[in-house]
């Protein structure tokens, strides 16, 4: 699991579907949906850390994007 999709992925074998209209919404979304799963023991230990370690390096990346003003 390297990339968001794959965290998409993840969230999809539980039937959890992220769609708020902007790409960091979506980020941060997934991140509470994979804490909850992770709290409530649907995964793993590693898959959580992979996850999250994935959408913040996604999140850092979308926020550099909105500062220097691309689309």
């Amino acid at each position: 699991m390297n990339s968001l999709y794959d965290v998409q992925q993840v969230l999809k074998r539980f039937g959890i579907y992220v769609y708020v209209g902007s790409r960091l919404g979506d980020i941060e979304l997934m991140a509470i949906e994979l804490k909850n799963l992770y709290e409530a023991r649907m995964i793993d230990e590693k898959t959580y850390q992979t996850s999250w370690l994935i959408l913040k390096r996604e999140h850092r990346i979308e926020e550099a994007r909105d500062k220097s003003g691309e689309m």
